[in-house]
This record gives structure tokens, C-alpha cells and sequence, in this order.
């Protein structure tokens, strides 16, 4: 049986416990499922969207584990690109060996039982990447899109609209 961690507000660490983690039901995702990472030696890639679901303002963050059986069907694929159809064990394995892991998520269509939950646990706060992958080191974009309602947003876009950026 594959292991997963699921990432979610820390706040909803308790109810997640005693009913499971519900479906995402969104009509404007094109893939309604559960976001999911395949638990892997490198700790950083398990966790890599952490920082980013952050961003959201969504206050600490917990990982929450379970497992699901290796022939269960899930979607999987980088950020940017189409998803794909695959095994469970089979997305474990893409993701595991990929030379560029980070970026990569997984979609499971369908609830998660409570009995399904492994561990509930707290995270650091500071694991994974902002904005995308590959970003440590760049200039963010200043442009009003980008930087809205986030922190230092003013002084950036100044930058930007001043042509310095």
C-alpha cells in the first residue's frame, strides 16, 4: 500500500481525524480529487507545496498521512502540464525517479476514509518552494496581478511601473 501526505490547515486537524479528508467538489478544478503527495526518501519533495499553500494565508499547515492500496487509479502530473491516468504505485514511481520532482502533485478522485489515516502531524513551516519551483534567487514579478493583497506588494509594483524591475 502506497503512503500519501495530504497538506491542510492545521485547524481542521481534528475533524480530519474523525471523518476523513472530503472530496474536493470544485466545477472550476478540471480534476475534482483529493491533493496528495506520495511520501518518498527526500522529505522536501513529500512536502514541497507547503510554503505555497501558505502564500493563501491559510495560517500553519499539518501533513496528514494515510495509505491507499497500489492499484488504486489517481491522476498525476507537474503543475503545468495535462494529468495523467495512473496507478498509485505507478505515480509513486514517476515521481521518485523524475530528474525534476518538484512541481509534480497527485490527484486521488475519490474520499479518504478515517480509517484510511495513518498520522496527523505538525510540520515546519519553511519547507518547500513559493511561487514555482526554481524560484530561490529570482526577482519576483512586480506587475499589479501578480502581487496583489500580497506582503511588500507596494514597494514591488513601484519597482515595476518605474521600469527598475
Amino acid at each position: 500500500m502506497a503512503m500519501f501526505v495530504h497538506l491542510a490547515p492545521a485547524k481542521s486537524s481534528a475533524k480530519i481525524r474523525r471523518n476523513g479528508i472530503n472530496r474536493l467538489r470544485k466545477k472550476s478544478v478540471p480534476t475534482p480529487g483529493i491533493y496528495a503527495m506520495p511520501v518518498v526518501r527526500n522529505f522536501f519533495v513529500s512536502h514541497q507545496w507547503l510554503r505555497e499553500l501558505k502564500r493563501s494565508g491559510a495560517g500553519p499547515i499539518a501533513g496528514v498521512y494515510f495509505r491507499i492500496a497500489d492499484d488504486q487509479e489517481v491522476w498525476v502530473a507537474h503543475y503545468r502540464n495535462a494529468h495523467q491516468r495512473m496507478t498509485a504505485a505507478e505515480a509513486a514511481g514517476v515521481i521518485m525517479h523524475s530528474e525534476e520532482p518538484e512541481g509534480f502533485e497527485v490527484i486521488i478522485p475519490r474520499a479518504i476514509a478515517a480509517s484510511e489515516i495513518h498520522r496527523i502531524r505538525t510540520l515546519r513551516q519553511v519547507i518547500g518552494w513559493r511561487y514555482f519551483p526554481g524560484a530561490h534567487g529570482r526577482k519576483p514579478c512586480g506587475c499589479p496581478y501578480c502581487q496583489r493583497s500580497m506582503y511588500g506588494a507596494k514597494k514591488l509594483r513601484r519597482a515595476y511601473e518605474g521600469g527598475r524591475n
